[in-house]
């Protein structure tokens, strides 16, 4: 094992690698922690009496008795009496959401695109080093060819171990953009399951029932009013369905339906979102929208997949837009229909609408939120996908807590649309659980809020152990390439050298928590949701196991607690799991979607931490049934 020492926090605060060193991994093999062999113990025998005779050759027979091997080696102690470090802490955490605002950017800002590698696509930077007009690539060894005034403007004002630099366009190639000028979808679920009722108490302290619907139609009723208090001109559409779908539009136009064999024809439900206008914005349309919401009744099955799919087509006409899915249950009609498909881990066709959905929202710069109703089964594994990939929220919701749910939804700000991050490493890292075999990993975002957090580890290939340890540093790159709020292109590419040391000198009371707990939760969330509970499985005990040892070495910190408690969710669901063809229950799917965009406890931009700390807190009162079977 490898470290990669050094003070990166303080040189780049939305940059973080754990602990105060970052530490690369090797490859895994088979046989770990083996200590050298021996060498040839000698025997101590008398010397033998040179007047007996000399025994006889060797013979080729083997011999009839086992030769005695000498006795075991007793176990390696580290230094200190520390156990060696089992989960790997190579990672690196990326504040997506503070890095995309260049308002806040230190920077060296240029108006030329990035001289980059032919091979590996590295960018020129403080680290590179130009002989006689040839940059040998500091992460892949490719020579290219540059000229003088690349090497006065790029290089010769950048020195040191760290640069920060921002390449804008002296155009940008669309039109200007008003921030504003943006589209909130509200797709509604009104099928015969939303007449359910719930006992509430009334103002004046008597209970009484009201049904999901009413309950939702007041939610947004209450949306509606603070996107016209504070957001006048932004533009504001209603979708709703059962077993049609109807595009209400902004209220003001005729309502578009839907229905029968249209229902499962994606190119032709693309085209009618993206061909129906939304001329206005809520300030004109205002009390039309509250009526179709007022008019609304319940009746019918569950399109949902149609209509998620209309939603994004309107929306898909503005960068920046955001749909707001609320339902009830599983689709049952139309595309995305899960009422007769089997698990998620054993139907590939049903989750294949839903990953395709969620990339062309991603393309379009859409972020889709879904919200379901507590007691109900919508199989929030599939239909959250919707959210994960793109960005948005993933919640259960009461009659209680549902207009809260969607005003928070409908007010997150989108900071940058088509975000990329591409992570360089020298030739001979690897990124476990993303790219095994390349030195360069590339992460479509897409669309940013504030608090967005990411996460990578990183390990190094056997055959490069020796090779690093030779060296003093190690370089690395991170290149982000967005749009801003104004439609702008930028490309920020951040570098920096690393000192190299072994994982003997790491001690585990050094190491970041923070960082290394929110990557657990994103990872163990992502393989979960994949079906890989065995191998979240292992890699929640080696953070617990890690956990553990930070606590005998320094004093637990509050927040060292929260994420103690967030291996300890994920652990119960994960143990629940008898098989992995079991499917997860909305709960549990809830948990493991929200795990999956943790972040720090000190992040307090975060639109989801308040929501991973509530869910620790219910697991240590009570634990309930995650998992449902077959």
């Amino acid at each position: 094992m490898l470290c990669v020492s050094g003070g990166l926090m303080e040189q780049h605060p939305q940059v973080f690698l754990s602990p105060s060193t970052c530490m690369i991994t090797q490859r895994p093999v088979k046989q770990q922690d083996v200590p050298p062999p021996l060498p040839p113990r000698r025997h101590l025998i008398k010397p033998r009496p040179t007047s007996l005779p000399l025994p006889p050759p060797p013979s080729s027979q083997p011999p009839l008795a086992p030769l005695s091997l000498p006795p075991p080696v007793p176990p390696r102690v580290v230094k200190g009496g520390e156990s060696r470090l089992r989960a790997n802490v190579n990672v690196v955490s990326l504040s997506i959401g503070k890095l995309v605002d260049i308002s806040q950017a230190s920077g060296l800002e240029s108006f030329q695109s990035p001289v980059v590698c032919g091979k590996c696509s590295a960018a020129l930077s403080c680290l590179s080093s130009i002989q006689r007009k040839v940059w040998v690539c500091e992460f892949c060894g490719c020579e290219n060819g540059v000229n003088d005034s690349v090497k006065s403007v790029c290089v010769g004002q950048r020195a040191g171990v760290h640069s920060d630099d921002l390449y804008l366009p002296n155009h940008s190639d669309d039109d200007y953009q008003n921030l504003e000028d943006t589209l909130v979808v509200f797709c509604v679920d009104i099928s015969g399951s939303m007449s359910v009722t719930t006992e509430v108490t009334s103002s004046c302290g008597s209970p009484t029932y009201i049904s999901r619907l009413e309950g939702m139609k007041d939610a947004l009723q209450r949306a509606l009013s603070s996107l016209l208090l504070e957001s006048p001109r932004k533009r504001v559409a209603l979708v709703t369905f059962s077993d049609e779908v109807v595009i209400y539009g902004d209220g003001a136009s005729t309502p578009l339906t839907l229905r029968d064999w249209a229902l499962v024809d994606y190119d032709h439900i693309w085209q009618q979102g993206v061909a129906y206008s939304i001329p206005h914005c809520i300030a004109e349309t205002y009390e039309q929208l509250v009526q179709r919401v007022r008019d609304l009744r319940e009746d019918g099955a569950t399109c949902l997949g149609a209509a998620a799919l209309a939603s994004v087509a309107m929306a898909s006409r503005y960068a920046g837009s955001k749909v707001i899915l609320c339902t009830d249950g599983r689709a049952n009609i139309g595309l995305g229909e899960m009422e007769h498909t089997p698990s998620l881990s054993s139907s590939p066709l049903t989750p294949y609408f839903y990953r395709q959905l969620a990339l062309q929202a991603v393309g379009s710069g859409v972020i889709i939120s879904v919200m379901t109703f507590e007691g109900t089964d919508c199989r929030l594994a599939d239909v959250g996908r919707f959210a994960d990939t793109t960005g948005g929220r993933v919640n259960i919701v009461s009659i209680g807590t549902v207009a809260t749910e969607i005003h928070s939804a409908s007010m997150d700000n989108i900071l940058a649309t088509g975000v990329t991050a591409t992570l360089l490493a020298p030739e001979g890292v690897y990124f476990p659980y993303e790219d095994e075999n390349n030195h360069k990993l590339v992460r479509e975002i897409g669309s940013v809020t504030k608090g967005l957090e990411i996460t990578f580890q990183f390990a190094v290939k056997p055959e490069f152990v020796e090779v690093f340890l030779q060296k003093d540093t190690l370089p690395f790159q991170l290149q982000l390439s967005f749009k801003t709020r104004e439609q702008e292109k930028v490309t920020r590419v951040i570098t920096q050298q690393r000192p190299v040391t072994s994982c003997s000198e790491i001690r585990a009371g050094s190491l970041n928590m923070a960082v290394l707990a929110v990557h657990c939760a994103q990872l163990c969330g992502s393989l979960t949701i994949e079906g890989r509970v065995q191998e979240a499985q292992r890699q929640l005990k080696a953070q617990q196991d890690l956990h553990k040892q930070i606590s005998k070495q320094r004093p637990i910190q509050k927040e060292d607690s929260i994420y103690g408690n967030w291996m300890d969710t994920m652990t119960t669901i994960c143990d629940d799991i008898i098989t992995e063809s079991q499917t997860l229950s909305d709960e549990a799917a809830k948990v493991m979607y929200q795990m999956k965009r943790a972040s720090s406890v000190g992040n307090n931009n975060n639109n989801n931490s308040g929501n991973t700390i509530e869910i620790q807190k219910k697991t240590r009162r009570k634990k309930t049934a995650l998992m449902e079977p077959m």
